[in-house]
């Protein structure tokens, strides 16, 4: 008999979570939201971001979502990442946000 939840279980992964401020002069605008959702698109674990630790939560993936957020800088960014690349695409993430985009 195959038992359906110790198969959900194991596909199961626990939210990595994580914050970071933004540092570069004019926050959250079209370039890094771009460039968040390239980076974010290279892993296949949903990642979403949000300006308060409990939400409400954007998909990272869409540069429309995330230009929605209009965070500007000084801003802390809290990260939500689940799936089989989690730490990978966390690490990716928040090097992007330290290094200002390229842009500080």
């Amino acid at each position: 008999m195959h038992d359906v939840n110790a198969s959900r279980a194991s596909n199961a992964f626990v939210p990595l979570m994580a914050s970071a401020v933004l540092v570069n002069a004019v926050g959250l605008h079209a370039r890094p939201s771009v460039k968040l959702t390239q980076c974010a698109k290279r892993f296949a674990a949903k990642i979403e971001l949000a300006l308060a630790p409990d939400g409400p939560w954007t998909d990272a993936k869409s540069p429309v979502k995330v230009m929605r957020v209009k965070a500007p800088q000084g801003a802390t960014l809290h990260f939500r990442i689940t799936g089989p690349d989690g730490t990978a695409a966390l690490a990716a993430v928040l090097a992007l946000v330290h290094d200002g985009f390229g842009e500080a």
